[in-house]
């Protein structure tokens, strides 16, 4: 006899999914509970889309191949923004054919009304999946598993409430900024302003792909990079200072007297890459700021205590990305400081993001990345066509050839300083 499981099943047609069922063994939470539940409690519709995903997912797992293919999938006036999915198999599933995905742009800092999300959630309900990622790695909302047919109408309606689609294919990407000033004490600059200003000026090579590959902007308020700028932006924009790490001794010695001295140096003083930090007997700290690099270690142990400096601003690093053709990259250091306070400072920025996109547009290979574009033709041959000025702080290592005279460095260097004294000086004076 069956037992009532295999009736249900039997009566309902439920796929059975017993390599899947093994996912949701363990800690973690896992994607398979969450489709199932959709496929238990969802609409009519939804129950029978996730029923055979689940379904295919479980035969890709037993053959060891994917089954869906690409094709081209749009909505009006756009080129880009919708990962179209087919199914190969779609004879033994045909519920989920079509399983495309809407990649929709956030709001900048990820900021929601509850509201806002209700009507999201109701829109696919009606015209999707129900199956909603918050957010991809490129920041996008995934919007997963919609029909050919209702792809405009689910645009529709997400439009007219103020949503429009990310990137896709070779194109600008959806960016991403951190919550930033609105609730983090480290922010360095307007994450959010920043954010809208460049991806508004630049919203056509979103829409429509016309670039050798994709191009990503992320905005971060400080060095703890919350939205993994450095590594995973070919554009990363982060937040920074250039005078002194405020320090409220007072609270140094509270935190001494609370956690112990032992404790704060190896936590923080042993902990500093550049030994710039030293604790006194008195139990107050000492910060050799010319060799402090920033790395924001110490202020988030010591949150009360340090905190980033008045004179903030950004920094600008170009190249970083995921494993492609030369490997994983961490973004060059091309623009060291950058005030970002006035209207002229965010015209500045605006017309260097402009300017990057546009050499990047002009001279990358097909399938290249910026980053790998400054690797095939030399980071001196960027700087002089982005007309920047070059920097020690663009190296990443000093050069160890004892055929390098060290006198013409020397001399260099001094210019260098020289030219930092005068700039901040006149910003203190234009304040």
């Amino acid at each position: 006899m069956k037992d009532d499981k295999d009736a249900i099943n039997e009566d309902r047609k439920i796929h059975p999914t017993p390599l899947l069922d093994e996912l949701e063994d363990g800690p973690w939470p896992s994607f398979v509970t969450g489709i199932k539940r959709l496929r238990d409690e969802g609409s009519e519709g939804n129950k029978k889309i996730m029923n055979d995903l689940l379904g295919q997912l479980n035969h890709s797992y037993e053959n060891r191949m994917g089954y869906w293919k690409g094709g081209t999938v749009s909505v009006f006036g756009y080129g880009g923004g919708i990962i179209p999915r087919f199914s190969e198999v779609a004879s033994k599933f045909p519920e989920s054919k079509e399983f495309h995905t809407l990649r929709v742009m956030p709001p900048a800092g990820f900021h929601y009304s509850t509201d806002i999300l209700r009507k999201l959630c109701d829109i696919w309900e009606r015209h999707g999946s129900g199956l909603i990622a918050f957010h991809g790695q490129s920041g996008d909302i995934m919007f997963q598993g919609c029909t050919t047919e209702n792809t405009q109408k689910a645009f529709d309606e997400l439009n007219q409430i103020g949503f429009d689609l990310g990137g896709a294919g070779p194109a600008l990407r959806t960016a991403m900024s951190c919550v930033g000033h609105a609730r983090c004490e480290q922010s360095c600059f307007d994450e959010v302003r920043a954010h809208r200003t460049i991806i508004n000026s630049l919203l056509d090579e979103m829409h429509r792909p016309a670039l050798p590959y994709k191009f990503k902007f992320k905005f971060s308020g400080c060095a703890n990079d919350c939205v993994n700028a450095i590594h995973r932006a070919d554009f990363a924009v982060i937040g920074t200072w250039r005078d002194d790490i405020k320090i409220d001794q007072e609270k140094v010695k509270e935190h001494v007297k609370e956690k112990g001295r032992k404790y704060t140096i190896d936590t923080v003083v042993s902990m500093c890459p550049t030994r710039a930090i030293s604790l006194n007997d008195d139990d107050t700290l000492e910060i050799d700021n010319r060799s402090c690099v920033r790395c924001m270690h110490c202020i988030n142990v010591m949150t009360k205590a340090l905190s980033p400096g008045d004179d903030r601003g950004i920094s600008i690093m170009i190249g970083g990305k995921r494993a492609l053709k030369i490997g994983d990259l961490m973004g060059i250091m091309v623009v060291p400081f950058m005030k970002l306070e006035t209207d002229e400072d965010f015209e500045k920025l605006e017309e260097f993001a402009q300017n990057v996109v546009e050499f990047f547009a002009d001279n990358a290979l097909e399938h290249e990345r910026i980053g790998e574009t400054i690797d095939r033709i030399g980071l001196p041959a960027f700087l002089e066509a982005l007309d920047i000025e070059p920097d020690p702080n663009m190296v990443n290592h000093p050069r160890t050839s004892c055929y390098v005279r060290t006198d013409d460095f020397d001399e260099e260097a001094a210019k260098w300083f020289d030219r930092m004294a005068a700039e901040k000086a006149g910003s203190t004076a234009a304040e």
